[in-house]
């Protein structure tokens, strides 16, 4: 499930890359676009990483029973579609208060990456 979430983001990513390019970059400010670009970059950086959490748990059957390994895919997850959808959203519908979400969409992703910092450690701690 992980890979196949990690594999529709980066497709996500890639298709509202083009539309931000082709389709919107004449009609909104420089300032938004470079805000969905940051949205875009993150976006296409963590579909990535949820990827490879999916095949790693793919390839090991005790890492998918790992709880900090699924805390850190579900952080992943949900930090990169509250950080990089808030920003689609406030640019495209025009609603900036949408932007009060990024922040917190920051946070989870920060906290993905400390989760997955302590799944290499914990095998670190295994050699």
């Amino acid at each position: 499930m992980v890979l196949m979430i990690g594999a529709l983001l980066g497709f996500i990513s890639i298709a509202f890359g083009a539309y931000a390019e082709h389709g919107l970059r004449e009609t909104i400010s420089e300032e938004n676009f470079r805000y969905l670009m940051t949205a875009i970059r993150y976006n296409q950086v963590h579909a990535v990483m949820i990827c490879a959490i999916g095949l790693y748990f793919l390839a090991d059957t005790k890492a998918s029973n790992m709880l900090v390994t699924k805390i850190s895919s579900l952080l992943f997850i949900v930090g990169t579609v509250l950080f990089s959808f808030s920003i689609y959203f406030s640019v495209t519908l025009d609603i900036p208060a949408l932007l009060n979400i990024t922040p917190i969409g920051g946070l989870s992703i920060m906290a993905a990456w400390l989760f997955l910092a302590i799944t290499g450690y914990a095998g670190w701690r295994k050699i």
